[in-house]
């Protein structure tokens, strides 16, 4: 994907999969900056609605009331609009690091593009920019990629830290009540924070137990840690490709196939990832070489590199939600 936009197909593909999006000239000619702010918006009213409902929008299926809406609304707007302001910030800092790098660069790119999803219990699929990456070098790729998950997560940590802080660990999920899988940087944080007290439902936390910045904690550590993963034109695949360069696509042969491994043993937890993982698959799991793998990276950039490959170690909930 870095001949001047030449797969279209990436162009769609949301942030939880890929957080700057190189395949669509379509996008990026010129700036657009009404397409933009009407997925802004629209982005803000999903995460309000969905932290409204305290992250189970489909409680009412498809055939929700207006009256029902209001309902919700009125008892719960400061829960929607402090999830709403989180979420998008840890978002919109990811992409900002991107977009920032291509300004610096004079690599075309366009707005952050949010992707609303009123009906999951994340409310977005996250954030995407349009950028013709067949005019950036190898150093000039691993800044685009890593600056994206180092501005989010700079967001995200104090975020989870806040959420952590004001978790409800008396309370036991219910049977079939939605859960989320705590990453291991949130395991440590929870053990932390809340050094003594019991916690019933060790690696996972229940729907009964969340508040708000606790799950923009978590969207923005999933979405870090999925986007640095060593494939493809994820974060990830940009960092370890100026790293090691042709190298790189062994690296991602191996990690598709643990992957791939590591869903089968753990299908019903980790079923979520199956979808994402075919779709890597399909798109290619190889970097292709960028305008000039010659550029050096320098000891910073290679120190800086190697450490944020750890970042999916820490960062990602292996086993995702279950119910």
């Amino acid at each position: 994907m870095e001949d001047s936009f030449h797969d279209s197909s990436l162009a769609h593909l949301p942030e939880l999969m890929k957080s700057d999006i190189e395949g669509n000239e379509a996008l990026v000619p010129q700036r657009q900056v009404m397409l933009p702010a009407l997925l802004f918006v629209a982005t803000c009213l999903s995460t309000f609605w969905v932290g409204a409902t305290r992250w189970d929008p489909m409680q009412f299926g498809f055939n929700v009331s207006w009256a029902e809406v209001g309902a919700v609304v009125q008892t719960n707007w400061p829960v929607g609009l402090a999830y709403m302001g989180a979420v998008l910030a840890i978002l919109l800092t990811h992409e900002m690091g991107h977009f920032l790098q291509t300004v610096k660069y004079g690599i075309p790119a366009s707005f952050p593009l949010c992707i609303p999803v009123p009906f999951n219990p994340i409310g977005t699929m996250g954030a995407v920019i349009g950028m013709d990456g067949s005019r950036a070098d190898r150093r000039q790729i691993f800044d685009i990629g890593i600056a994206g998950p180092l501005a989010g997560l700079a967001v995200a940590f104090p975020v989870l830290w806040q959420g952590i802080k004001a978790l409800d660990l008396s309370r036991t999920p219910e049977p079939g009540e939605i859960e989320f899988y705590l990453p291991m940087v949130a395991q440590w944080m929870l053990k932390w924070a809340h050094p003594t007290e019991a916690w019933a439902n060790e690696h996972w936390v229940g729907l009964t137990e969340l508040n708000p910045y606790f799950m923009a904690g978590w969207v923005g550590m999933l979405i870090t840690g999925l986007n640095m993963l060593p494939i493809s034109q994820l974060d990830g695949g940009h960092t370890i490709y100026a790293l090691f360069l042709g190298k790189a696509h062994t690296f991602a042969r191996l990690f598709i196939s643990f992957a791939i491994f590591y869903v089968v043993i753990n299908l019903d937890e980790a079923i979520l990832w199956t979808p994402m993982l075919l779709l890597v698959i399909f798109l290619g799991i190889h970097h292709p070489p960028t305008r000039d793998d010659a550029v050096p990276l320098g000891p910073v950039r290679w120190a800086i590199g190697l450490a944020s490959l750890l970042i999916p170690v820490f960062c990602f909930p292996l086993l995702g939600v279950r119910q």
